[in-house]
C-alpha cells in the first residue's frame, strides 16, 4: 500500500475555533439572542442559554482538551455587546476577562487568534441601522481600537469580520439569519459596508500594533453546503 509522509513547517498552528454566542451562555444583548426567541427559527426551539458556559469559566475544561489533543492554537471571538453594552458605555470588566481567556490559552502553551466581530450584532447597533448604516464601520473601528489597546500584550494575530459574504447572504439574501431579510438592495448595501468595516479595522490594528497579522475570514465555495441545514443551525 502507498505511504506517504506529509511535513509541516516549524510553526505551523493547529488549532480549533469558537464563536462568543455559541459558547459564552448569557449573552442576551445581541441580535441573536432576539433571534432565537422566535419561533421556528433554530431546529428544535433549542436556545444558547448557558452554551457551553465559558462566562462561567469553563473554558479552561476546554482548553485543557484541546492542548491534550495537540492543538497549539485556538481561535475565539470578542462579543462586542458585552465590550461596549450601550454606545455610550465600556466594560471594562469584561475587557478584563477576555484578558485572562488570552493568558489561559499562553499557560496552556496555545496561540490565542481573536475574532473580532463573528456574526453576533449588540441590540443597540442593530437599532440605529446595523451594518446597513453607513455610520456603523466608524462605530466599528472604535470598538476594535478599545479591544485591540485591552490585548495588544497578548495578541498579534486578528481576524476583523468573520464570513462577511455568509453574514450577508444568509441575513439580507437567504433571510435564515437576523435580521432575516431577502432584500438585495440591503445586501449589497451590507456587504459594502462589511468591507469598509474590515478596512477601518485593519487601519486600527496596525495602528496599534505594526507588526500585527491582520485578515478576514472568507467563506469559500463548498459543494456539501447544504442551504436548508444552514437555516436550522
Amino acid at each position: 500500500m502507498p505511504q506517504a509522509r506529509f511535513s509541516f513547517p516549524e510553526g505551523f498552528l493547529w488549532g480549533t475555533a469558537t464563536a462568543s454566542h455559541q459558547v459564552e451562555g448569557g449573552n442576551t444583548n445581541n441580535n441573536w439572542a432576539i433571534w432565537e426567541q422566535d419561533e421556528g427559527r433554530i431546529l428544535h426551539g433549542h436556545k444558547t442559554g448557558l452554551a457551553c458556559d465559558w462566562w462561567g469559566g469553563r473554558w479552561k475544561q476546554d482548553f485543557d482538551r484541546a492542548a491534550e489533543a495537540g492543538q497549539n492554537a485556538h481561535r475565539f471571538s470578542i462579543e462586542w455587546s458585552r465590550i461596549q453594552p450601550t454606545p455610550d458605555q465600556w466594560d471594562e470588566a469584561a475587557l478584563d476577562y477576555y484578558r485572562e481567556i488570552v493568558r489561559g490559552l499562553y499557560s496552556r502553551k496555545m496561540t490565542p487568534l481573536v475574532t473580532l466581530h463573528h456574526f453576533s450584532d449588540p441590540l443597540w447597533l442593530v437599532e440605529q441601522g446595523g451594518w446597513e448604516s453607513d455610520e456603523t464601520p466608524g462605530k466599528y473601528a472604535r470598538y476594535v481600537r478599545k479591544v485591540v489597546e485591552a490585548l495588544k500584550e497578548y495578541v498579534n494575530i486578528w481576524t476583523t469580520i468573520n464570513e462577511p459574504n455568509i453574514y450577508t447572504y444568509f441575513g439580507y439574501v437567504d433571510g435564515a439569519f437576523p435580521p432575516g431579510k431577502k432584500d438585495m438592495q440591503a445586501a449589497f448595501q451590507t456587504a459594502k459596508n462589511l468591507l469598509r468595516g474590515h478596512a477601518a479595522g485593519y487601519g486600527e490594528i496596525h495602528d496599534i500594533q505594526v507588526e500585527a497579522r491582520v485578515g478576514l475570514a472568507h467563506q469559500t465555495p463548498d459543494t456539501s453546503l447544504n442551504v436548508t441545514h444552514c437555516k436550522r443551525c
